[in-house]
């Protein structure tokens, strides 16, 4: 290793293009590929073998396991050399071999990451996905492009996402799910076609939810899923447990304005 002051270690089998902007104390590892127009923030760890294309933003304290791939072109092909971007914040966890693309012209221009996730092995999250904070995404978990993701999901294992759904807060889906259409938040779904399997109740207990506020989130779940109501006439209902419970408003805002259909 060699220092580039500031505190900021290069192994000397690396290749760190001389546009790239490190911060203090960022680590690069051995074989390790910077490239133009990259942003790396303070105490960033790039691990061996890693390639990070731009343009491309990361912000401080990320650890960028061996193998990863980060902000290269997107899997598009009408994506022609545009100016395109990918951002990350901070304290995120990418582990091996996680794929993350850039942003297209055709949508967002961006894809974008939040602050505090943990990415397993094998994740693939491409062009034009906005993910919020505090996420998992276990291992082989794939987005396709232009997918949004919440804040606190739980991706299981090999969960398998179509292009322009949206993941609703704090819900979970459970290995080897392939989800079509958008999940509400708090909704635990399962199987190939993805189909709602209750709330994730014991997740809403971990992250603080009152016992009063998850078991209106669950009388809300039975009002859409269990009581053989019309979409329209069932949203009605939740709005009005959503008067006197306000993590239900977010239940029926996001149903709301589902433009995919709810997985239901």
């Amino acid at each position: 290793m060699h220092r580039a002051g500031c505190g900021i270690l290069i192994d000397e089998t690396a290749r760190v293009d001389p546009s790239a902007q490190l911060g203090n104390d960022v680590t690069v590892g051995p074989y390790a590929v910077i490239g133009p127009d990259v942003q790396i923030g303070d105490r960033c760890e790039i691990g061996p073998h890693t390639t990070v294309y731009g343009p491309t933003r990361l912000g401080a304290d990320n650890r960028i396991f061996q193998f990863a791939s980060i902000g290269a072109e997107p899997q598009d092909k009408k994506f022609s050399g545009e100016g395109t971007w990918l951002e990350m914040g901070d304290r995120n966890t990418v582990r091996e071999f996680v794929t993350i693309n850039r942003g297209t012209a055709q949508d967002k221009g961006v894809t974008r990451i939040g602050d505090d996730n943990w990415i397993m092995a094998s994740v693939h999250i491409a062009h034009d996905c906005l993910v919020g904070n505090r996420i998992v995404f276990a291992n082989g978990a794939s987005l396709a492009g232009h997918v949004d993701v919440e804040d606190d999901v739980i991706l299981g294992g090999f969960t398998l996402i179509h292009q322009f759904c949206r993941i609703g807060a704090f819900s979970f889906s459970s290995m080897g799910s392939c989800i079509k259409q958008d999940v509400p938040p708090y909704v635990t779904v399962s199987g190939n076609p993805a189909e709602p399997f209750g709330v994730n109740s014991e997740g809403l207990r971990r992250q603080g939810f009152s016992k009063q506020d998850v078991l209106a989130v669950r009388r809300a779940y039975r009002t859409v899923y269990k009581a053989g109501l019309r979409l329209e006439p069932a949203l009605e209902r939740v709005r009005e447990i959503a008067a006197d419970h306000p993590p239900v408003e977010r239940l029926a805002a996001f149903i709301g304005e589902s433009r995919r259909g709810i997985v239901r």
